[in-house]
């Protein structure tokens, strides 16, 4: 089974997430996707971050009621800060059945050079890149073109940033967000400070 794996901080989860997530399901040949709550990406300040389980519990509502993601706190149990290559070699050996592929957003491009082990991850894995504003993937060199899939998904411009000063700044946001994840950020009070 092909499985899709979408990293991030999810930091909320919000509806360009899903909508990638949904688009790659029905326009490419995955038949799965996980969604990877990851605890630190080492390219982001952690400072920034909501409690980890906070961010994982935001994902389980939102998805679910659809069987066709899941979501996943397998980086919380991998050492700190999380890589992408020692992830995939923990889920190969946990999950041997499956055939992972990686989703990414053309922003991830320009850094793809910085990656641990990049070379291992182009060589073995499928990615399939996402359209973010302002990241052309004309410019960007692939490494490995045939591993590399660049999707016709929608433009999402929208992103966890905008969501959380917009909360802070006292918006009415409960359109960009799933319902269940709306509610439990009232709830909570997240990201108003």
């Amino acid at each position: 089974m092909k499985t899709g794996l979408y990293f991030g901080s999810f930091n909320p989860i919000h509806i360009g997430h899903l909508a990638i997530a949904n688009y790659m399901l029905e326009f490419t040949d995955l038949s799965q996707l996980w969604f990877i709550v990851s605890p630190h990406n080492p390219l982001k300040k952690k400072s920034t971050l909501l409690d980890d389980r906070q961010r994982l519990e935001m994902v389980r509502l939102a998805l679910e009621d659809d069987q066709r993601f899941r979501v996943s706190d397998i980086e919380f149990k991998l050492p700190q800060p999380s890589y992408t290559i020692d992830t995939l070699a923990y889920m190969e050996e946990k999950f041997p059945e499956r055939e992972f592929a990686l989703i990414m957003g053309s922003d991830n491009l320009k850094t793809l050079h910085k990656w641990k082990n990049i070379e291992s991850i182009l060589t073995n894995y499928q990615i399939f890149v996402y359209p973010r504003p302002d990241y052309s993937v004309d410019d960007k060199p692939l490494i490995v073109p045939n591993k590399i899939t660049i999707t016709q998904a929608p433009l999402m411009d929208i992103s966890s940033v905008f969501i959380r000063k917009a909360i802070k700044d006292g918006k009415d946001i409960q359109y960009f967000l799933p319902y269940k994840v709306y509610k439990y950020i009232r709830e909570m009070h997240f990201y108003e400070k």
